[in-house]
């Protein structure tokens, strides 16, 4: 038992990155080793799959320590292998990424290279950051689920974008300039909603939306910076609203999604914080949700931030020097 605690489990998803992930993993697993790095190694073999792997691998044989290798969506899978289980405390456990592929976002806040042989590094020197994680009860057919994420969620036309990305993934088609494709797509045909967004038990919205992320991370949607002010520790989320707005007026400010200036910039846009969220479309069931690439059911949502429950893996030099300071401010009673 004491071997494997120590060990690395290398959870690897062959399929992420439109199969990118399965083709460079001899190659990633080559520089694990050549780094010095103790790990055992298994691939998922369809959806979901490492959930099961990582959730029986602390249960069965006694694993603290996990490797993802793929995108967000497997960084999602592993990490609610973690919160399944209740066998160890989840601060007990620690987790690393080998990002793979462009998208990524979670890696973008802590500025963790693509490159695998930098990642590595950073893995053999294992500075840990205790991070938050996000719990989200939705509804599927009537029945309440859970679903838990380490960086963002997103309903509106962020599902809708995500939805459509997925599928082009599964034609084999992916990267940046695919995601700007659905995103347009889907702003011509998008409804928007009426939502209801309540905060700390706090009514801070009551309007129509285009779109609402929300997170521990700064970045979501392949690399757009929509939540600048994001720290995954601080035990909040970081709440973004665009309201209705003109097709016209998001596509002139698209660019400004990508460095975080557009929360200044476009009036229809709102900025909450908290550590309870809950969130009722008018008409209700009507909104869907997506947590790191995975497509969920439908509203009414609440959000639950586990603060600092769990250990990542990050460069030494974002431990020492936080990206960002975050400024506190109070919630407006009247912001839509």
């Amino acid at each position: 038992m004491t071997d494997i605690i120590n060990k690395w489990l290398v959870v690897v998803n062959p399929k992420a990155s439109v199969g990118k992930s399965g083709k460079d993993w001899p190659m990633i697993k080559q520089i694990l080793i050549n780094e010095g790095i103790e790990f055992d190694d298994m691939l998922t073999e369809y959806p979901r799959h490492a959930i099961e792997i990582v959730r029986n691998a602390i249960v069965e044989k006694g694993y603290r320590k996990f490797i993802a290798v793929g995108g967000d969506g497997t960084n999602n899978e592993v990490i609610n292998g973690i919160f399944t289980q209740d066998v160890v405390p989840t601060n007990e456990i620690t987790m690393a990424t080998m990002p793979i592929g462009t998208g990524n976002d979670w890696r973008r806040t802590f500025n963790i290279p693509l490159e695998y042989d930098e990642v590595a590094k950073i893995i053999k020197a294992g500075n840990i950051y205790v991070h938050d994680i996000g719990k989200l009860t939705y509804y599927d057919n009537g029945d309440s689920k859970i679903r838990y994420f380490l960086n963002a969620a997103g309903t509106g036309l962020d599902e809708m974008v995500c939805s459509s990305t997925n599928l082009m993934k599964q034609q084999g088609k992916g990267g940046t300039i695919r995601y700007l494709i659905s995103l347009v797509k889907c702003m011509l045909t998008y409804k928007i909603t009426h939502i209801q967004l309540t905060i700390d038990d706090e009514l801070v919205f009551d309007d129509f939306i285009l779109n609402l992320s929300i997170g521990n991370g700064r970045f979501n949607g392949g690399g757009m910076m929509t939540m600048p002010n994001a720290i995954p520790n601080d035990g909040l989320f970081d709440v973004t609203v665009i309201k209705k707005v003109s097709i016209f007026k998001f596509a002139a400010n698209v660019k400004n999604l990508y460095d975080g200036t557009f929360i200044n910039k476009i009036n229809e846009v709102k900025t909450f914080r908290g550590k309870k969220i809950h969130i009722v479309s008018i008409p209700p069931h009507s909104l869907l949700v997506e947590t790191e690439g995975e497509n969920l059911n439908n509203s009414p949502f609440d959000f639950e931030m586990l603060s600092k429950s769990i250990n990542m893996v990050i460069p030494k030099e974002t431990v020492q020097k936080p990206k960002q300071k975050k400024h506190r401010f109070k919630k407006k009673k009247n912001n839509n």
